[in-house]
């Protein structure tokens, strides 16, 4: 319990520490640039797949429950609130951001392991500006995108199982997706992505920064980072879930 709320509390004291540097020049926009491309470009195909096999599978399953009641033509509008608000932005969150925290975690933890931090420290560099707050933003910037490219494979791949193996229109299916879905529904995934970034990305440098001795303790915060950042997702997405329904 003791350490729980030591990760808390050293998770709160840098995020507040990369908000101040993110008001206060000079902007680093090239090394977010970086982190950007390292965060979200090499993450893309696992979206894509990750998106479209859900968005299959929610397809099927939805479409097996709906012929019950003889309610297959709202397959759309099934997979399209099922992937907008839980299964785009939760997985993303725990597939995507397992890999990029875990990366995080390395490489912060093996810059720290090498006394690059304190290198950092000793020539008067706010280490904070140059490790932290461009991985904060770009996972910011990185999760709501690739959180809307995991929607969009998701409902084309819930298309497929619907036109191919249920024999619903391609428009019916569009149409009722258009009709049945609201601002409200985008909004939700949309804005747990941008919390999911930010968490992630925090996890993956505290837990980096704070990892010390070799090898060995650098492999088991990595580790740390993945559980952490799983449980975070999960625990956030029902509060935000209950927040999203209050108001």
């Amino acid at each position: 319990m003791r350490g729980f709320f030591g990760y808390l509390g050293g998770s709160a004291l840098l995020a507040g520490a990369a908000l101040r540097e993110a008001v206060h020049p000079p902007f680093r926009f090239g090394l977010v640039v970086e982190q950007v491309h390292a965060m979200g470009v090499r993450s893309l195909l696992l979206t894509v797949i990750a998106g479209g096999f859900a968005g299959m599978v929610v397809a099927l399953q939805g479409a097996h429950e709906l012929e019950r009641f003889g309610a297959t033509l709202y397959i759309g509008p099934a997979v399209a609130r099922s992937i907008v608000r839980e299964a785009g932005p939760v997985m993303v969150a725990l597939l995507v951001g397992g890999k990029v925290g875990a990366g995080i975690t390395a490489e912060l933890g093996a810059m720290r392991v090498t006394e690059q931090v304190d290198a950092l420290r000793a020539i008067g560099a706010n280490y904070v500006k140059f490790l932290v707050l461009p991985r904060l933003l770009a996972g910011l910037i990185v999760f709501p995108l690739l959180t809307v490219i995991a929607d969009v494979t998701g409902t084309l791949g819930g298309l497929l199982v619907a036109t191919a193996q249920f024999r619903l229109d391609a428009m019916l299916y569009w149409n009722t997706i258009f009709d049945l879905t609201s601002f409200r529904d985008y909004f939700s995934g949309f804005a747990k992505s941008v919390v999911f970034g930010f968490l992630i990305t925090l996890a993956g440098c505290y837990q980096g920064l704070s990892s010390t001795g070799g090898s060995t303790e650098l492999g088991y915060a990595t580790t740390a980072t993945v559980v952490a950042i799983g449980i975070a997702v999960l625990v956030t997405d029902y509060l935000l879930t209950q927040l999203f329904f209050i108001l």
